[in-house]
């Protein structure tokens, strides 16, 4: 099968790229680095040249693979974690635009080459605050505050200019937070070590649910639904969504760390802001029983309740 990757040198693109390749699929992958492009033809893929902001050139990449799928893996995330007002609005706002725009334009390009399928990547930790595990048919929290907000609108958006287009098979894959290696929780990156440091605290109650994937196994459940027939929006994350209040503490024991700091939310909130009292409290649990009824998925149990 020919199959077309937008961002194909990502956290989730390379080794989505390295799977494709090695279960017989003729795979294409579009970057805006020639460097990682000749990483792409070194690996056995073909390289597509394109700026995701370019619609034509988009158009022309995907024209030119003539692919039977098309995969959305865009994202435009820092290397760095973000732990400032400014910086968690700098990141979302990058993200934002590229879920706005830079999606947009791969979409588009996609049903100009008449592609049978489309797959795109969303977030499953963005539902609407409830005291139940989310289903894929609760509403987004696009009242959530900025920047937070502002993110969860341009995933609602996404969702539903994927979902609403009746000329392709259309999924949208609502991944948990990446774990393992080459993420912001493997040993050693940002998180761990601002864990370790003790500078990533419980915040009020630690109510917040952990809702994690981790990343291989994101990876098999996006080649599932490559294959699937199923269409519409997968939850693709972990059976369990814990509390930070039991994650966080069992995460940091399994880096060796000191136990995590709590902090009253007032001072969240003076230090980082309302979007981060709000990831910090009120995220909620996700339930991934239809991916796992109809794509196939089986994501493994974090160990020891931390995302390790």
């Amino acid at each position: 099968m020919k199959v077309f990757v937008a961002g194909a040198t990502g956290v989730v693109g390379r080794p989505l790229v390295e799977r494709l390749l090695a279960a017989g699929h003729e795979v294409t992958g579009m970057t805006r680095s020639p460097e990682r492009a000749g990483v792409l033809r070194a690996a056995g893929a073909q390289s597509a040249l394109a700026d995701a902001y370019d619609p034509e050139a988009v158009r022309a990449a995907v024209a030119a693979a003539q692919p039977e799928v098309v995969v959305d893996e865009l994202t435009d995330l820092p290397a760095t974690f973000p732990t400032s007002r400014k910086g968690l609005r700098t990141a979302y706002g990058a993200n934002d635009r590229i879920r706005l725009e830079g999606c947009a334009n791969v979409l588009a390009a996609a049903r100009a080459a008449h592609a049978r399928r489309y797959v795109s990547q969303s977030i499953a930790f963005f539902a609407a605050p409830g005291d139940e595990p989310a289903d894929e048919g609760v509403p987004l929290a696009v009242d959530a505050p900025d920047p937070i907000g502002s993110s969860v609108r341009a995933i609602d958006a996404l969702e539903r200019r994927v979902l609403g287009t009746s000329d392709l098979e259309a999924v949208v894959l609502r991944y948990g937070q990446f774990y393992g290696p080459g993420t912001w929780f493997a040993p050693g990156s940002d998180i761990a070590e601002l864990v370790r440091r003790r500078r990533y605290p419980l915040m009020g109650d630690g109510s917040a649910a952990g809702v994690f994937v981790h990343l291989d196994d994101a990876v098999d459940a996006t080649v599932a639904a490559i294959g699937a027939p199923a269409t519409g929006l997968f939850h693709v994350c972990a059976d369990e969504s814990p509390p930070a209040r039991d994650w966080l503490p069992a995460y940091a024991a399994a880096l060796g760390a000191p136990p995590p700091r709590r902090v009253p939310k007032w001072l969240v909130r003076l230090a980082a802001g309302d979007a981060a009292v709000w990831f910090g409290t009120a995220v909620r649990p996700a339930r991934n029983a239809r991916a796992r009824a109809e794509i196939g998925f089986a994501p493994r149990p974090l160990a020891g309740g931390a995302p390790v």
